[in-house]
């Protein structure tokens, strides 16, 4: 091992490909229809807005806080592995080369979701908020100065704590960032120039404690497991990863739902397919963060067509993921030992399906009901979910 340069520029390589083994099965297939779908829906339906929007709406306001949010995440990509606690110690003198490529792959591959942001911002900015183009790019060359701020901030501040209180790191850095953003777009520059300068101290006063302590390997290294782990979750809801299986834990609350699979040899796989559906993490909170996602569309998107795109989108979603993970088990199981027809868990589960998605299909409508002014349009588009999911079932191959 010649350097840690070159221990990073192999792990670099392997994470890469790793990406990109898992990308293809997200990217390609019902999920990219999804999103396209959910894009186009929510471009046309924040155009729309525009053209409406009232001149008192708070753009900055609005603006400064969810580029704050996005900017004060930052944790750092180190790609460390558990050996390294032991087997870096003797190189430590070289870790700086390390961390530094580290940081700089954290910058590149985090900061072109806040440029994306921000370029959203830009017609509410210009059209609402009166900004310039020069004013426009000024606020796109901070953005890119915050965003390093922040992970350098969090860096240091990470070491210097050994990881303890982010949440109160975090805090500070969003004040600082949101100050900076909102008081210069409202053209206080003085108060924004003093947030700038209480920023740079900031970051100075971590980067001298982080210098009076030994690098917290168990940290750094906790902080990239989780991230990785993280991607894998997420991952394994569109294809098998290896050794990453959902938590199973029981919900008291939903006991009631076994009902719906009475005790008969016909209801076998039902009642099996139905307890995997509510004890597997994954799968649940999968169809709970659609459906969330499907009423918060019904309630803020005024027009009935697009809202009908974006929740029949989020319905095509939930039919295939939840179908594909349902029937991909390829583990022995007990019930394989006993004479019940080769297609029941395929029918079992069209089954639940389809009555998970007419809860679905409730939700929204309870949703459009009780919170949004609605039309008689907005009320197909309950009756779009449950038809799309329908067809969806049908034309599935599985």
């Amino acid at each position: 091992m010649k350097n840690l340069r070159e221990v990073w520029n192999k792990r670099f390589v392997f994470y890469i490909n790793e990406l990109q083994k898992y990308l293809k099965f997200i990217a390609t297939g019902h999920i990219a229809v999804v999103f396209v779908f959910a894009i186009g829906a929510a471009g046309y339906a924040y155009s729309e807005w525009l053209k409406t929007a009232p001149t008192d709406f708070p753009a900055f306001l609005l603006v400064s806080f969810v580029l704050s949010l996005f900017l004060v995440i930052s944790p750092p990509v180190t790609l460390m592995k558990h050996a390294d606690g032991v087997y870096f110690l003797p190189l430590e003198t070289k870790l700086p080369d390390y961390l530094k490529l580290a940081l700089r792959w954290t910058y590149f591959s985090s900061v072109f979701v806040s440029i994306a942001v921000y370029v959203v911002s830009i017609p509410l900015l210009t059209k609402i908020g009166g900004l310039s183009k020069n004013e426009i790019f000024i606020l796109f060359l901070i953005l890119l100065v915050l965003k390093n701020w922040s992970i350098q901030v969090e860096f240091n501040y990470r070491w210097a704590s050994n990881g303890k209180y982010v949440w109160i790191d975090r805090f500070v850095r969003f004040l600082l960032i949101f100050s900076v953003f909102y008081f210069l777009m409202s053209g206080y520059y003085i108060v924004s120039i003093g947030a700038v300068v209480i920023g740079v101290i900031y970051l100075i006063v971590w980067q001298k404690k982080k210098k009076e302590i030994a690098y917290p390997f168990d940290h750094f290294i906790e902080v990239e497991q989780s991230r990785m782990m993280r991607f894998y979750r997420f991952a394994n809801m569109f294809t098998d990863v290896p050794h990453i299986r959902g938590k199973k834990k029981r919900r008291k609350w939903l006991d009631g739902f076994n009902k719906l699979a009475p005790f008969a040899q016909k209801n076998a796989q039902l009642y099996l397919v139905l307890r995997t559906f509510i004890r597997t993490d994954d799968y649940f909170y999968l169809w709970v963060r659609l459906t969330f996602l499907s009423v918060v569309g019904a309630i803020f998107i005024p027009f009935p067509i697009v809202a009908i795109i974006f929740t029949g989108a989020l319905a095509f979603a939930s039919v295939i993921q939840l179908k594909h993970a349902l029937l991909s088990g390829h583990e022995f199981r007990m019930d394989l030992l006993f004479p019940i027809d080769s297609n029941a868990r395929k029918i079992a589960v069209n089954k639940l399906l389809r009555i998970i998605q007419f809860v679905q299909a409730l939700f929204v409508l309870l949703a459009i009901l009780i919170f949004s002014e609605y039309t008689n349009l907005m009320l197909l588009v309950p009756l779009a979910i449950y038809v799309i999911s329908e067809i969806t079932l049908r034309m599935s191959k599985q």
